[in-house]
């Protein structure tokens, strides 16, 4: 009886690892929980290729829309954790929406395993060509005639949103916000001096800076970015506390084969050291990172920190 026992548990076993070290025999379904098109695609079509080269199966993007991210993210959250079902989603979904939402349905901490965190975009402090020339004398304006300026967004509750509300905040919260939708609105507004500040990513603001229509004061993040190099960092013009980037992060559901996430996260991190990726990143105005698991879930935990004291002290809700 004892050795039928051992016979069936070795069996079993062999079975297990031999279909952990056979990952992935079929394809590998990459759920982006926002429409097609978007900056979260681009970011994983650099990789694509080099990860299908590598495991010999196609990595497919799944768009699936809808409640700021919610119900992509939830179809992971409830997935077979059998490393054919991965997540791909930015800075919301794993350390926003939980603060700004009452009802999330999902906690990305505890329901979500992170596999590498992926490339991450500053945001650029922008204002007008006529507007002040560095992000301390636009502060330094703002005290002289509080509650005269307005900085932009595209939509309550995002990046630049929140990158706003942290500026008006360190400046006693006398800058109002205007929400947009969308991004050209934005520019367009700041162009023709409805608002006088944003905060936006280099692919949305890229080519109007690049022809001159408006101009960069500052960029958030720890340093500084090669298309703007001589634009500073958010630290090197006095606001160090102004640190908020957008960033893109792999994930899987709980319960995964340990394996699998080590065996994906130590490719992706190999493909993002590679100099032709980095430079297609900066392309699309990002920067490769490449972080393991454990580093990846402790930056997600700090970043969550940030903006839940952020969104709390404002009270910044989404409906």
């Amino acid at each position: 009886m004892r050795l039928n026992i051992l016979i069936l548990s070795t069996l079993f076993c062999s079975i297990n690892c031999f279909s952990q070290d056979q990952w992935p025999s079929k394809p590998i379904r990459v759920v982006y929980p926002y429409a097609a098109g978007g900056v979260g695609d681009a970011v994983f079509h650099v990789i694509a290729p080099q990860l299908e080269q590598k495991f010999g199966n196609r990595f497919i993007i799944d768009n699936k829309t809808g409640a700021d991210g919610k119900i992509g993210t939830l179809e992971v959250v409830n997935a077979k954790p059998d490393g054919y079902t991965f997540l791909m989603a930015p800075t919301a979904n794993y350390s926003v929406n939980q603060y700004l939402f009452s009802n999330l349905g999902y906690d990305p901490i505890t329901q979500l395993e992170p596999i590498s965190l992926i490339a991450e975009a500053p945001l650029i402090a922008v204002t007008s060509i006529s507007g002040p020339n560095s992000l301390k004398e636009f502060s330094q304006e703002v005290a002289l005639r509080p509650k005269n300026f307005n900085y932009g967004s595209p939509g309550a509750g995002s990046p630049p949103h929140l990158a706003g509300a942290l500026f008006a905040q360190l400046n006693g919260n006398s800058i109002e916000h205007i929400a947009y939708r969308g991004t050209p609105p934005l520019i367009l507004a700041l162009m023709g001096g409805d608002i006088q500040l944003a905060f936006a990513t280099w692919s949305a603001a890229g080519t109007q800076l690049k022809a001159g229509k408006i101009k960069a004061l500052a960029i958030t993040g720890s340093r500084r970015f090669d298309e703007i190099s001589s634009v500073p960092t958010t630290k090197e013009a006095g606001f160090p506390d102004l640190n908020l980037t957008n960033w893109w992060l792999i994930s899987a559901p709980k319960n995964i084969d340990t394996k699998i996430i080590q065996k994906l996260s130590n490719e992706i991190q190999l493909i993002l050291q590679d100099e032709q990726v980095k430079k297609s990143m900066l392309e699309i105005g990002h920067t490769a990172i490449g972080l393991n698991p454990k580093e990846s879930l402790n930056f997600i935990k700090s970043e969550s920190v940030k903006y839940k004291n952020l969104i709390q002290k404002n009270e910044i809700k989404v409906q």
